[in-house]
């Protein structure tokens, strides 16, 4: 696999123009009375009148001409374990969209019980616990995609030694071998806390089909 997505192409129309043209003008000057400096007034006034020119056809045209610059090769093996395949890239990025998220979006109360009270009735609402259901909604989305990174993620769950021997059976007077467990076998397999853990992350990847259109910085 080889993958390389350049930023998306930065728009230039006429209020960038204006920018360019009074490349000294600050978008956010401290000092609101500079807005009134006549600089100021005439880089708003330009950017106006551009815009109801043929220029913003112009620039409009041109954009729709451009297109972002992305290559990607998939190769045969890629997709013998398509899914741990792709939870190497989906991981980092759940996990850098989480630090560097500038907003969240409307979220499900009955998907994070624990985190205010949710009915059919209000569902997606904004209220005082949006945020930090999406941020919950968000760990459990990265929890999950870690424990398919994570090879050794279900050793967690089998204890004592396995000793597995071959015995030799009859079937239909055909000889035929049977794996059994053998004198000194201790293994356990914690098949509750396992039906936890899986339970958990099948819940992580659906959410994350369920909020898909909801990645966004």
């Amino acid at each position: 696999m080889k993958i390389d997505i350049k930023p998306p192409n930065n728009y230039i129309g006429p209020y960038q123009i204006a920018d360019i043209i009074f490349f000294w003008v600050e978008k956010y000057p401290d000092n609101e009375l500079l807005h009134l400096r006549w600089d100021y007034r005439f880089h708003d006034r330009f950017g106006i009148w551009l815009a109801n020119t043929w220029v913003r056809n112009f620039c409009q045209w041109i954009e729709n001409k451009r297109k972002r610059n992305i290559k990607i090769r998939i190769d045969y093996h890629d997709t013998w374990s398509m899914d741990y395949t792709l939870a190497f890239i989906i991981h980092p990025m759940l996990t850098q969209l989480k630090k560097t998220k500038h907003g969240y979006p409307n979220t499900d109360p009955l998907d994070v019980p624990h985190i205010g009270e949710g009915t059919r009735e209000n569902t997606y609402d904004f209220d005082s616990n949006a945020e930090q259901r999406w941020d919950w909604i968000l760990d459990e989305m990265i929890w999950a995609f870690s424990q398919v990174i994570d090879e050794d993620a279900e050793d967690q769950f089998h204890s004592g030694v396995r000793d597995i021997q071959s015995k030799e059976i009859d079937v239909n007077g055909k000889k035929m071998f049977k794996m059994v467990k053998g004198p000194n076998d201790t293994h356990v397999f914690d098949a509750e806390r396992w039906g936890a853990w899986y339970a958990r992350k099948t819940n992580g990847f659906k959410l994350f089909g369920k909020y898909y259109d909801c990645l966004w910085d």
